[in-house]
């Protein structure tokens, strides 16, 4: 995977002086920052992270559309043979792996939480299929953020802000669990993946209608940035 680290070469202050400042706005210039997954209760959250893996968000939401019109239960994913879960949620693929976790998941929350979803991220990693980036995900959309979730966008900008030397997404979140305040750590992770696909893209980032160019270290501009909310951008295309 290619780093970005090389990238941040600017002098621009101390990052636990800058942290703040970037949050603030990009809150401002990204208030419909969210989410992109749609779901109705905790059990659709979690089987829609689940199911995210390796596809887009708006693949997910397609097939979600009518996968969660007939599994309303954690008994009714049990009560489906194999095959057909594996039907109903093939086009987000690696079909056979998902519907296996699923099964694995709902089993365990009626054996283990009631058939609840658990909202603490050591009883979240306990179940089939779901891993840290999952749990985080889950645990911060159902209110009670206890990491901050590192995906692709968030370890770019992260490197490319100078917030991170790191590579491994652990790592990343250990390093952000200590700069992030606390109370932004749930919306933290959506602040810097919708200004990933606006703003900040991999290959070509926007650096002159960036509104934190004057505090990203790999900035390739040196003109300050334009005010949150007056730069018109085209709406992201979700990954």
């Amino acid at each position: 995977m290619r780093s970005f680290v090389y990238e941040a070469r600017r002098r621009v202050g101390p990052k636990r002086n800058r942290i703040v400042p970037i949050i603030e706005r990009l809150a401002a210039e990204h208030e419909d920052a969210t989410i992109a997954l749609r779901f109705r209760s905790p059990l659709e959250l979690l089987v829609s992270v689940m199911l995210s893996a390796q596809t887009t968000d708006v693949n997910v939401n397609r097939v979600t559309e009518t996968l969660f019109e007939k599994y309303r239960r954690p008994e009714d994913y049990l009560a489906a043979d194999v095959e057909e879960l594996e039907r109903d949620v093939f086009a987000t693929g690696f079909y056979r792996q998902k519907a296996k976790a699923v099964r694995g998941t709902m089993q365990m929350l009626l054996d283990e939480f009631g058939g609840e979803v658990p909202t603490t991220l050591q009883e979240l990693t306990r179940l089939p299929g779901v891993a840290r980036k999952t749990a985080n995900v889950v645990a911060a959309e159902l209110g009670q953020p206890q990491g901050v979730v590192v995906d692709t966008h968030v370890r770019r900008l992260s490197q490319r802000l100078g917030l991170t030397r790191q590579e491994d997404p652990v790592k990343i979140e250990r390093d952000l669990i200590r700069l992030v305040p606390r109370p932004d750590w749930g919306r933290f992770p959506h602040l810097l993946i919708w200004h990933g696909r606006r703003v900040c893209i991999a290959r070509a980032p926007r650096c002159e209608v960036c509104v934190v160019n004057d505090l990203c270290p790999a900035s390739r501009v040196t003109a300050s940035p334009p005010v949150p909310g007056t730069v018109k951008v085209a709406q992201p295309r979700t990954e």
